[in-house]
């Protein structure tokens, strides 16, 4: 996509630029806890390329590139044990879409009750 900004915070996490709390990192995936968590459990699952929406993602990625994202959202809700309590899946796309950081990610929340919101 031409308008990614490799400048980004989380590309810059990627490259090894800006230190994170790793929880799970694969060839094409890194899942790390994020700083200002909304839950008691707050990870984010990024994919590797530069992709900056999801719809960059599905047009632009390679179907191993899009099937190691999902596996990974699969085995953060494993390794953080919210199958059984529930979790919440958030991904915002584009300025309408609240996006803030121009770099595809998945917010996974749980651990406890999650108020029901759609601000």
């Amino acid at each position: 996509m031409t308008d990614y900004d490799s400048q980004n915070i989380l590309a810059k996490i990627l490259r090894g630029e800006i230190p994170c709390d790793t929880v799970l990192e694969d060839e094409y995936t890194l899942a790390i806890r994020d700083i200002a968590p909304k839950a008691p459990s707050h990870v984010l699952v990024i994919p590797k390329g530069a992709y900056r929406t999801y719809d960059d993602f599905i047009a632009q990625a390679s179907d191993a590139e899009i099937l190691a994202f999902q596996r990974a959202i699969a085995a953060v809700v494993a390794c953080e044990g919210l199958a059984a309590g529930g979790y919440r899946l958030v991904m915002n796309n584009g300025t309408n879409g609240g996006q803030e950081i121009p770099h595809l990610h998945c917010h996974i929340l749980g651990g406890a009750k999650l108020q029901v919101t759609m601000n």
